[in-house]
Formats: structure tokens, C-alpha cells, sequence
């Protein structure tokens, strides 16, 4: 199935949280709501036509530019994405969502974005959920076990922000 045919099913079924994007794209996606996330995955899931059985990974990408007179000529608002990388085996098809998020909840900086989790669909989404988390700083609703996978627990911050400042050092070692 193309990704029309299933940006078609998708549409049906919810409409407006749906939007058909780059369809030129050597891997061509399909936008989706967040508050719409776990809904849209468990359909693509579960629907006969599509059998989206395989989550291949989750990642973030921020898009921000830190440097003042670059940041002005940008064309995009600073936000963060969340990448999905779907395949049916049984249909052979495969598909990427993504999923728009402010950098900062409600503008207020330090305040993760929040998007509810789909690791009750796909078991892999707990370890890619928790390296998400933890490295881009996105809180994942309903994950079971959302802490730190490759930074220590009492690390501050999320080092794949674009605006994270590293730390001189870490419990008295002097960090690069």
C-alpha cells in the first residue's frame, strides 16, 4: 500500500488529527495530532489493511537555531519532532509519522512537552521512549517506566537539545 492509500485510511477514520506531508521525501510521513498519537497507532496496528505490527524506532529532533543572526533567517518556529518508523511485514509496507511538539509545555521553559506513550501497542517503544526522554527531553504520558536509559539518573538537562549547556563537571570529575 503507497502512502496515499494510506494517508486515505487514516483520513477516514480521523480526519483532521491526520496530515499528508512530504510525499516526495525518500522516506515520505505522515503528520499526526499528539493528542491523537496512541489512537492513530493502535489503527495502523491493528487495522486489517495496514498491520502496522513493527515500531522500528522513536526519535527527536530539535529544531532550533542558537545562533542569533542564523535564527532570524530560519524558516521554521523552534519546536521539536517526534519521529516514527513503522513497518507492516505481513503487508510490506512501511510508513513514518511524526509528530509536531513545542520545545517548552505551554511556553514555560523546563517544561517538557508531553505526548501519551504507545508502548501498551508496541513493547519496543519502552526503550525508545526512555532514550527519547531522556536525551531530548520529551515526557511520554502512561510510559510504565519513564527514567533515564543512557544518562545517570541525577543528570541535569537532555544533551541532544540544541540550547543544552554541558556541565564543567560531574560529582568532582571534570567534564570535556
Amino acid at each position: 500500500m503507497d502512502i496515499e492509500a494510506i494517508f486515505g485510511r487514516l483520513q477516514e477514520q480521523f480526519g483532521e488529527a491526520v496530515r499528508l506531508s512530504n510525499v516526495q521525501a525518500i522516506d515520505p510521513w505522515i503528520e499526526v495530532a499528539r493528542e491523537k498519537l496512541a489512537e492513530v497507532c493502535r489503527f495502523l496496528r491493528d487495522d486489517p489493511e495496514l498491520q502496522f505490527e513493527m515500531l522500528h524506532c522513536i526519535t527527536a529532533v530539535d529544531y532550533l537555531e542558537t545562533d542569533p543572526k542564523k535564527a532570524a533567517k530560519a524558516p521554521f518556529q523552534p519546536h521539536l519532532e517526534l519521529i516514527y518508523h513503522l513497518s507492516s511485514l505481513s503487508k510490506r509496507h512501511r510508513l513514518v509519522l511524526k509528530v509536531m511538539l513545542p520545545r517548552w509545555e505551554d511556553d514555560v521553559e523546563g517544561r517538557l512537552p508531553r505526548v501519551p506513550t504507545v508502548s501498551q501497542i508496541w513493547s519496543a517503544a519502552e526503550w525508545h521512549e526512555r532514550e527519547v526522554y531522556d536525551l531530548s527531553g520529551v515526557e511520554f504520558v502512561g510510559h510504565p517506566d519513564l527514567r533515564r536509559i543512557l544518562c545517570p539518573e541525577d543528570w541535569i538537562g537532555h544533551p541532544l537539545r540544541k540550547d543544552y549547556q554541558m556541565p564543567k563537571e560531574y560529582h568532582g570529575i571534570r567534564v570535556r
